[in-house]
């Protein structure tokens, strides 16, 4: 009766994790939001049913295992023919490999919902409409200055920023200048918690992060080109305007 049940188990089990894995191996290259999100949960159904399975095929193994030692002892004893032992033996070793199988089913298919997941994350990100920002714009010397100084900052929430320019552009955040520098100490700004990344305002990267300090409430001033004694040319200063250091 038990082997029985444990057969009808894994039958279930067997089919819902081959209709996840059929449904998961016809996936396109490009996918909508709802697309993603089903493949991912048909990853999860797959990957909870393998869990299942994988519980059933340890107690048996258990058993199998337990089988063979009093089969051992009663070999050596001589009431039991040593065929008998290598027949459970080679049980325990197939029950052992389809374990080590479902494992590896288990680990591919966290892998594929992980990946899923990311791919998704990047698309969302990519896909930000890139519209310039409603920002002050201020006349000095020639020069245009755009800015959002409202908001909060602190060289701690840096990581945030680097991971959303990493995931929209594929490459690091250009950071010029982190915190103060010789050329800051030279024109005589504090900018220990400011960070300077050399990209232009008008640059659709450019566009992109000023969108996203904007929505993340946190403050910057975008140089368009270079003003003697402020800015050394183009580049975003996040964080609140630097003040003259007395």
């Amino acid at each position: 009766m038990k082997q029985s049940l444990f057969i009808a188990s894994l039958f279930v089990v067997l089919c819902v994790s081959g209709a996840a894995n059929a449904q998961i191996s016809k996936i396109p290259t490009e996918t909508s939001s709802s697309e993603a999100s089903e493949l991912i949960k048909s990853t999860e159904v797959s990957t909870t049913a393998s869990e299942n399975l994988l519980k059933l095929q340890e107690e048996s193994v258990s058993k199998l295992a337990a089988s063979s030692e009093q089969l051992s002892e009663l070999v050596n004893e001589g009431l039991v023919a040593k065929a008998e032992l290598e027949k459970v033996g080679a049980e325990l070793t197939a029950a052992k490999n389809t374990v080590e199988e479902t494992q590896s089913q288990i680990a591919n298919s966290n892998r594929l919902a992980l990946e899923l997941k990311k791919a998704e994350d990047l698309k969302s990100a990519k896909t930000q409409s890139f519209v310039k920002p409603v920002l002050k714009a201020i006349n000095m010397t020639g020069a245009t200055v755009m800015r959002s100084t409202t908001g909060n900052w602190s060289l701690s929430n840096l990581p945030q920023v680097q991971q959303f320019f990493s995931a929209s552009f594929g490459r690091q955040l250009p950071i010029s200048t982190l915190g103060q520098s010789a050329t800051h100490n030279r024109m005589r700004w504090n900018h220990r918690n400011a960070v300077d990344i050399s990209v232009h305002p008008d640059s659709q990267e450019g566009r992109a992060l000023m969108t996203y300090l904007q929505t993340s409430g946190i403050p910057f001033i975008a140089f368009r080109a270079a003003i003697p004694g402020v800015a050394t040319g183009p580049h975003i200063h996040i964080g609140f305007p630097s003040h003259r250091i007395t």
